[in-house]
């Protein structure tokens, strides 16, 4: 699976690192939206190449955002984490403006760097 998440974004980093000390078999891959393979991935999907609000995860042709790419990610975390997936049953629209209200305020809460994150030598084949 891969995750696709605003590289500026400090949350989004945290979020990142959250889920890399989750996943112990490695599964998961990931590039900043900003990206050129992120960009790339993007424009294969027909997704919005600017303004990114929502964490996208992408596993062979299925393409989830918002509420349901962090579902989706926590399902195939270590742990309890699987658990989060119950909340599927909750309709997205339901979900989302809860999603959207956090991703509307996250760089004025946790605060923007000014450029993508660059991956320690040990992670740098997972990143894309």
């Amino acid at each position: 699976m891969t995750i696709l998440f605003d590289g500026v974004c400090n949350f989004c980093n945290a979020s990142i690192n959250f889920v890399i000390d989750r996943d112990s078999k490695g599964i998961f891959k990931f590039a900043a939206l900003q990206s050129e393979v992120g960009q790339e991935i993007l424009r294969k999907f027909s997704l919005k190449t600017q303004d990114f609000d929502s964490i996208i995860a992408i596993d062979g042709d299925n393409v989830f955002q918002k509420s349901d790419a962090a579902l989706e990610i926590a399902r195939r975390m270590d742990g309890l984490w699987k658990l989060c997936y119950v909340f599927k049953v909750i309709p997205s629209f339901l979900r989302n403006p809860i999603y959207d209200l956090i991703a509307r305020n996250r760089y004025k809460i946790f605060g923007k760097t000014e450029a993508c994150r660059i991956p320690t030598p040990e992670l740098k084949a997972r990143f894309l």
